[in-house]
């Protein structure tokens, strides 16, 4: 198993619960043995690569804005980059520059991905038992890339991934252990920081900041 043999689950599943107009959304970024391993929900129509008439690369957060100033601030992307991305608006993103973003994404040791590659029109909340359906390949995504530790955004993407309930107010900068098909990974629950989220973005920040700071002090 690869990571291209993965995608073709994916569009699988985007066939049964995602939008019948869009394309699954992959993943994107060091896929060797990255620093940080990010987990968000889901994607939707507002990642321009979603479209079929997109032929680069299908990552996460291409075409959006928001997101890109937690990496910035977290020193995990470029300033030349970052200040390109707020320039541009969603729909003037292309291949090449999609390209050049994650080539600075794995410039700086992280993969980026979601729980649920399903694309929806919107943000509408998915039940947890679509994203459920996902785990299994989230895992194998997982042992495939092998980061050094793996960051989850939100209760629902953290609660599902650990199979606990999670409340990421009670559990801030806290590793869970989590063994994946006999490897254990530390796991940070996080706050989610886009859409409603970004009321804790600062929070997610400083969160990832100490923890980031912490795993490069350990490999020193």
């Amino acid at each position: 198993m690869n990571l291209k043999k993965l995608n073709k689950e994916y569009d699988k599943l985007q066939s049964k619960y995602g939008s019948k107009e869009l394309r699954s959304i992959y993943n994107g970024g060091c896929s060797k043995q990255p620093l940080i391993l990010f987990v968000f929900m889901n994607p939707t129509a507002r990642n321009v690569a979603s479209f079929k008439e997109w032929k680069g690369i299908r990552a996460p957060w291409i075409g959006s804005k928001n997101i890109w100033k937690l990496f910035y601030e977290l020193k995990l992307l470029d300033v030349n980059v970052y200040n390109e991305i707020m320039l541009r608006k969603g729909k003037e993103w292309d291949e090449q520059f999609a390209d050049l973003v994650y080539n600075n994404v794995e410039k700086h040791k992280y993969f980026i991905t979601n729980l649920g590659k399903c694309t929806q029109i919107d943000a509408r909340p998915l039940p947890n038992q679509v994203f459920k359906k996902y785990l299994d390949l989230l895992y194998k995504e997982i042992n495939l890339v092998k980061p050094k530790i793996i960051v989850t955004f939100g209760n629902q993407v953290s609660s599902i991934v650990l199979n606990e309930n999670i409340q990421v107010s009670k559990c801030r900068q806290i590793a869970f252990k989590k063994k994946i098909n006999d490897v254990e990974y530390n796991i940070y629950p996080t706050y989610y920081p886009v859409g409603n989220g970004m009321r804790n973005i600062d929070k997610t920040i400083i969160d990832l900041s100490i923890i980031i700071k912490n795993i490069k002090r350990e490999k020193k």
